[in-house]
């Protein structure tokens, strides 16, 4: 090999070390938080009825955690509509794989997002649906369970990180429901997200698990008693972002 080919290869290697070294420096600094959650966490914008969208990133409560904390934290958003604690809905078989039972797909999720500091999960809206016929103990149990299960993951699949610190989240209760065909879905659901609180707060202080009321950030504001505004959406966003900041400071 000529001198000058030589020199160009070193060069070249210099540099893609460099890059490597910076990456890495740059993954290692920001902390990494899942957050796992049904509908509110994926964005759903509340209407009367019929089919929606999502909101813009930037106006999702994940979003706006990540806008809040700035660039020293990652954001990872793992929302998905009707998601449980850990039943499954045998109304939308459509979705495949782990379906909408929370439990089944946790620890894939944990396992494709590692390293990990933080995973933040507020579930519990849809298990209150009249058709799983859950008390808030039961649902509360369901909480319980994905906090071990993410424990239980550990570093992942073939990796040892540090298993994450967990912040459990107690959803808003539900507003006024509308139309009639959601208030039935949901009848007995106001009581039951109403009691939600004090069990989250029990079961995540048995786990060693932190905890935060989303309730006394914001109200359920949209048209449909299920869904939230972006202004919801911004209270919750900045009101975690506090409570993330003191869990990982």
């Amino acid at each position: 090999m000529s001198p000058t080919r030589r020199s160009l290869v070193g060069a070249l290697t210099a540099v893609a070390l460099l890059a490597g070294s910076m990456a890495h420096a740059a993954d290692g600094a920001a902390k990494r938080i899942m957050v796992y959650g049904d509908s509110n966490t994926w964005g759903f914008i509340p209407v009367e009825s019929g089919s929606t969208t999502r909101y813009p990133k930037d106006v999702r409560w994940p979003g706006v955690l990540q806008a809040t904390l700035g660039s020293g934290y990652e954001i990872i958003d793992e929302g998905l509509s009707a998601r449980t604690t850990d039943v499954p809905d045998p109304t939308l078989p459509h979705i495949s794989g782990a379906g909408l039972d929370g439990s089944a797909y946790l620890s894939s999720a944990l396992a494709t997002h590692q390293p990990l500091d933080l995973v933040v999960i507020m579930l519990g809206t849809n298990d209150v649906k009249k058709m799983f016929d859950r008390s808030p103990y039961r649902i509360a149990l369901g909480m319980g369970k994905l906090i071990d299960i993410v424990a239980q993951t550990k570093g992942g699949v073939g990796t040892s990180y540090s298993t994450p610190k967990i912040l459990v989240l107690a959803p808003p209760p539900l507003g006024k429901l509308f139309p009639e065909g959601r208030a039935e879905r949901f009848a007995g659901g106001v009581e039951k997200t109403k009691a939600l609180p004090a069990y989250y707060e029990a079961i995540a202080k048995a786990a060693g698990a932190e905890f935060l009321d989303v309730g006394k950030l914001t109200t359920t504001d949209g048209i449909d008693g299920v869904h939230l505004s972006p202004e919801a959406h911004k209270a919750i966003g900045t009101g975690v972002a506090e409570k993330v900041k003191a869990i990982l400071q």
